[in-house]
């Protein structure tokens, strides 16, 4: 099949530091190409790909000091794109509402995943007026703002385990990774660090949008020796990071639609302690990889309890349900759905009625059960 994969500009595909979605497009589109697809990479000319790259902009635009408008240079990127149209069996859109006018007027089957929150005022009015493009949700709670959305399936994110070893034993620190934001509630993370008088480690960026938070909320609570900012981790870092760590907070206050870094800890076999909000229970599972928790409270006695997580059932779970194959196999089912039942034809097929959308593709998702433990069969460290 021919797919046209279209990142982000923000970031290189993989990104060099944070970047979620430019690292699920990444580990997406070498997946693709080594069960033999097709696949043109629209993105930065400094990403690395075995796909075909056709770069839009030279260097990621969030690492760049001298870059310029997002939303211009990503029309171009998807005027390229779609002008191309005829190559191209699907083109997948990872660029949120910004390709859904050219989605319109395409020659190709064309799919969008949704890879932020969907529950803004401004948001939904955009989608409600696109109700016609096809859409991919990362999560099943993501799509509960937009219940009449052409949701064509629910995909989970994968990752790229190469990167990510597995650490048996459990380290002596707690950490934070991702991104420091009111809605990350890293606040919340040293709060438990100092309840529990464990050591926490932060890795994180800072969008210009969240310097004021941090320099109010969160860096005069550095001075103390028991939290440690240690700044943004690339690839190479991150697992030894996660790895090395007790277990890894996840202290969010929004409606998370995935939550990449829960996936990496788990990965790297440290247990994931998670406030109870979007996506996480089905990330998340209870006294497998980890717990989620309905008050601070409950989060501060999950962070003891998480030391008799068995690490390497922990990577076995995440392993099973969020590899690169489980996530490929799952586009490629949404894939064959838009062009036909053979993927060979450049026109868009039937998509299933809205009382078949709420189906889930890939990875031995289908009719399996997360594997949960009840908050009173907890045993405290």
């Amino acid at each position: 099949m021919r797919i046209a994969q279209v990142a982000p500009l923000a970031e290189s595909v993989p990104p060099q530091l944070y970047g979620g979605t430019e690292r699920v497009v990444s580990v997406l589109t070498e997946e693709l190409v080594r069960q033999g697809h097709e696949v043109t990479l629209f993105a930065s000319g400094d990403s690395k790909t075995s796909a075909r790259l056709i770069p839009c902009i030279d260097k990621g635009l969030r690492l760049d000091p001298e870059a310029g408008d997002y939303v211009a240079s990503t029309l171009i990127e998807l005027a390229r794109g779609f002008e191309a149209s005829n190559d191209f069996d699907v083109i997948h859109s990872h660029v949120d509402y910004l390709g859904f006018p050219f989605a319109r007027n395409s020659r190709s089957a064309v799919l969008t995943t949704t890879h932020g929150r969907l529950d803004l005022p401004q948001t939904k009015k955009v989608y409600d007026y696109f109700s016609d493009v096809n859409l991919v949700s990362i999560s099943n709670d993501q799509r509960r703002p937009l219940p009449n959305a052409r949701w064509t399936g629910t995909v989970y994110n994968g990752i790229d385990f190469e990167f990510l070893k597995f650490h048996p034993n459990r380290g002596k620190y707690l950490c934070f990774l991702g991104r420091i934001s009111p809605e990350k509630r890293v606040d919340r993370a040293i709060e438990v660090a100092r309840a529990l008088d464990i050591p926490l480690k932060i890795a994180a960026k800072i969008d210009d949008a969240d310097k004021d938070y941090f320099e109010h909320a969160i860096k005069p609570q550095l001075d103390s020796s028991l939290i440690e900012y240690v700044g943004e981790v690339n690839e190479h870092e991150k697992s030894d990071f996660l790895g090395n760590a007790f277990a890894y907070l996840f202290p969010i206050d929004w409606p998370e639609p995935f939550g990449l870094t829960m996936v990496e800890s788990m990965a790297c076999g440290t247990p994931v302690v998670a406030m109870q909000v979007g996506s996480v229970g089905e990330i998340v599972a209870d006294g497998v990889s980890g717990y989620t928790c309905e008050s601070f409270r409950d989060f501060i006695d999950c962070v003891s309890a998480a030391g008799d997580i068995d690490r390497a059932h922990c990577r076995e779970y995440a392993k099973e349900r969020f590899s690169p194959e489980a996530m490929a196999s799952g586009y490629e089912a949404v894939y064959r759905t838009l062009c036909g039942t053979n993927g060979a034809s450049g026109t868009p097929g039937a998509v299933p009625s809205r009382s078949d959308q709420a189906v889930m593709f890939g990875g031995g998702l289908q009719g399996k059960q997360v594997p949960r433990m009840s908050k009173s069969s907890r045993r405290l460290a």
